[in-house]
């Protein structure tokens, strides 16, 4: 709904008797725009404030320190100040503006001056007009609040059986596999072949083609295909071209799709072999016995079903607190958000070498549906964050410190980098922030709801939880 021209007059923030002047111009559903007129008293005032406390500071020729009259100290640095003034004014008087009108905007409302021709901007900066500008922002809408006793929860609870303890057992042992030398052996797969190899694309060596005493599982898949396979039957000593394609979707679109050959020269062949779980092997994994390493991986396996089941709850969660009462959204967060869900989508696509035919839509088609998402997205970021409000729920210092020192170790040898930049980029701790926010939210939705637990089978388990989240 718009509203006629509404001009409120708020009380002067300093000691000029011309009070700051709002004027409401736009009040249609939650857009909003103001023109906020700051008389030159009161830039005058805020000016020579500033110059006062600049006088027992700077140190001017023929003057002695804190000696300098206000008149020469204006004429010296009155315009460099002013200017600073006026970005000052600026923040004050919008920040008072949003309180005294009790609003909260749903970003930072854009600042543009009234009229920012030359000649106006020099009135202002020399005290001679006063300082007007519009500021244009969305508010938050009233967000309803979700009935919770409406949301019913399961709590899927599944066993660590004999086999699902063996199996990971295995891949254990697996990933601790031992290979021994064998001269004269012809690699087979499960064989490790070292190597040194160099790759070329129509006879031209390319970057990252080549390598020294490269070691290789065969049958694994590690490498582009055809690569492997051309290793099959190699002894120490040999040297040999395998034939290899790069996949149509590789990463690197000078190499996608192109047939390159790589001049081997086989090292050493090594013949697997599979520890066997025992005391022995306990004890070389840090266990004290077999019995304790069979209790630790037990422990382990059932974390990964919990939070396999958490995954299930959370998901539910949050479809039911998308699915409550509706709400006006406002664009400039929903258009935002899109435009950080697109930029990465185009940048995906062009990393694969795919267009939106290859996904199966059109552009239009793939702009709605990420659109739709985006929607969600901000929808249940203003709901969460309403349930944390009214709630009292934050994010203490402690667990955002622990947080960013868990994502420095993601990036070994670049933890100072990752920890600058924390520190100097603003709002960057937001990132770290918002997913410890909403984990919390969710744990007080599970304990209002009070999930009813369901005992099934880990495969089960692991298809409900498909099921949802691929919904």
């Amino acid at each position: 709904m718009s509203y006629s021209l509404l001009t409120i007059l708020y009380l002067p923030t300093k000691t000029s008797e011309t009070p700051m002047q709002v004027t409401e111009t736009v009040n249609d559903g939650l857009k909003r725009n103001l023109t906020v007129v700051v008389p030159k008293q009161e830039l005058g005032e805020r000016l020579s404030i500033r110059l006062d406390e600049l006088k027992d500071r700077v140190q001017i020729k023929g003057f002695r320190k804190g000696k300098v009259p206000a008149q020469h100290l204006k004429k010296v640095y009155g315009k460099s100040v002013m200017q600073e003034v006026l970005e000052q004014a600026v923040s004050d008087t919008s920040a008072k503006v949003i309180k005294d009108r009790n609003e909260r905007p749903a970003q930072q409302p854009t600042i543009q001056l009234v009229d920012a021709g030359q000649e106006a901007i020099e009135k202002i900066v020399n005290g001679e007009a006063d300082l007007a500008y519009s500021m244009t922002f969305e508010v938050l809408p009233p967000i309803p609040q979700p009935d919770l006793s409406k949301i019913a929860i399961e709590r899927l609870v599944a066993e660590v059986d004999d086999e699902a303890l063996n199996t990971a057992l295995g891949d254990i042992a697996e990933r601790n596999m031992k290979y021994d030398v064998e001269d004269g052996r012809e690699a087979a797969n499960g064989d490790m072949v070292t190597m040194d190899f160099v790759g070329k694309v129509d006879g031209e060596v390319f970057e990252g083609g080549s390598a020294e005493n490269a070691p290789l599982v065969l049958g694994k898949g590690q490498f582009i295909p055809g690569f492997e396979d051309g290793l099959i039957g190699v002894k120490a000593g040999d040297e040999r071209t395998v034939s290899a394609t790069f996949p149509a979707d590789y990463p690197m679109k000078n190499l996608a799709g192109k047939e390159a050959q790589f001049d081997v020269k086989v090292k050493a062949v090594s013949k697997a072999n599979k520890p066997e779980i025992n005391e022995e092997f306990a004890a070389g994994l840090g266990a004290e016995t077999l019995d304790k390493l069979k209790e630790l991986v037990t422990a382990q396996i059932k974390r990964e079903y919990e939070q396999a089941s958490r995954m299930k709850m959370k998901r539910e969660v949050l479809d039911a607190l998308d699915n409550g009462e509706t709400f006006e959204l406002p664009a400039s967060l929903v258009d935002f958000e899109f435009e950080n869900i697109w930029k990465q989508l185009e940048n995906n696509l062009k990393a694969t070498n795919k267009t939106f035919a290859d996904e199966g839509k059109t552009e239009e088609e793939a702009r709605t549906e990420y659109r739709n998402i985006a929607a969600r997205r901000v929808r249940l970021g203003l709901v969460i964050g309403e349930i944390g409000e009214k709630n009292k729920l934050s994010v203490t210092q402690d667990e955002l410190r622990r947080a960013l020192i868990e994502r420095a170790r993601q990036f070994p040898g670049q933890e100072k980098m990752v920890y600058e930049y924390f520190e100097k980029t603003p709002g960057a701790l937001a990132e770290l922030r918002a997913p410890i926010f909403e984990e919390k939210v969710i744990d007080h939705v599970l304990e209002q709801v009070k999930p009813v637990e369901k005992k099934v089978s880990k495969e089960e388990l692991f298809k409900q939880v498909e099921a949802v989240t691929e919904a």
